[in-house]
């Protein structure tokens, strides 16, 4: 069973196939799609076939998909990624793809958030394909506070306009496990499920997490979403992304990531990689 992993080059793509390699899945049966193959020595070394797949440009499509029987498709980051996202569901439906599996945005059908609007639209291009498919709707990875917590080793706070809502956040290394397992087993075939971490936590839980992990107290200070618009343009962000920066606030405010049901735990076999966890290991190998 031949497998595409798309957008392998990133750091999600590259750590499903380590959970590929793993789980006993030959490297000569992975195939690393990836915009610039130089950029995947990498994987080549090890075995896997790298090849050129550009989601904006169709020609680099089919003939990667020939032969394919399943494919994992990461969502893009283009500007217009639900365009390419169109292109790859269009080339795996022409070449008979027998399996797309996607990674999405969670709540994306409940809740109107500037972020799930693209993976909505994918989702659906998805159903009219009629490709058989497994949607994976990830919460947030933990990985993104990074950023956050390494300032607060600075600032002694952790600055949000999210209230006293909740996230159910999961490492990275945890969504790409589950993304293996759906491409390798036919449990999943049809479903969408919302994937996220054990448990839901809020700005000051991460605030202590990130405590105990920097050794220094670290707060949480809440704002509204005025005032955290004002300070991105402030650190010069134009008028637009800061909007759009915000209104991920926002969504989590009204609670887009809070949701969490054990799915993601029940798929892997094991309990989600506690906060704390995730963010140590994120700062020591960033």
């Amino acid at each position: 069973m031949t497998l595409l992993v798309t957008a392998a080059s990133g750091q999600l793509g590259r750590l499903v196939v380590d959970a590929l390699l793993q789980r006993g899945v030959p490297a000569s049966d992975i195939v690393a799609g990836v915009r610039t193959p130089s950029k995947a020595d990498d994987l080549s070394a090890r075995g896997v076939s790298v090849v050129e797949f550009d989601y904006a440009r169709p020609e680099t499509l089919a003939p990667v998909l020939t032969g394919v029987d399943r494919v994992l498709l990461i969502s893009g980051t283009d500007a217009d990624r639900v365009s390419g996202h169109r292109n790859v569901i269009a080339a795996a439906s022409d070449a008979g793809v027998g399996r797309l599996v996607y990674t999405s945005a969670p709540r994306v059908d409940e809740i109107d958030y500037a972020l799930g609007a693209d993976h909505k639209a994918t989702e659906e291009a998805i159903a009219a394909s009629g490709l058989s498919a497994t949607v994976l709707r990830h919460n947030w990875y933990t990985e993104n506070y990074l950023d956050a917590v390494a300032r607060a080793a600075d600032t002694g706070e952790i600055v949000a306009a999210v209230g006293d809502a909740r996230v159910a956040s999961a490492s990275r290394r945890d969504y790409a496990e589950a993304a293996a397992l759906a491409l390798i087993t036919d449990d999943l075939a049809g479903q969408t499920l919302e994937v996220g971490g054990d448990v839901a936590w809020t700005y000051d839980e991460l605030a202590q997490a990130a405590t105990e992990v920097l050794g220094r107290p670290v707060t949480y200070t809440a704002v509204t979403i005025e005032q955290l618009t004002a300070g991105l343009e402030a650190a010069g962000l134009d008028a637009g992304t800061a909007a759009f920066v915000a209104g991920i606030d926002d969504a989590i405010a009204r609670g887009a990531l809070s949701q969490t049901d054990g799915t993601l735990s029940r798929l892997l076999g094991r309990p989600t990689t506690p906060l704390v966890d995730g963010l140590r290991e994120g700062l020591a190998t960033s």
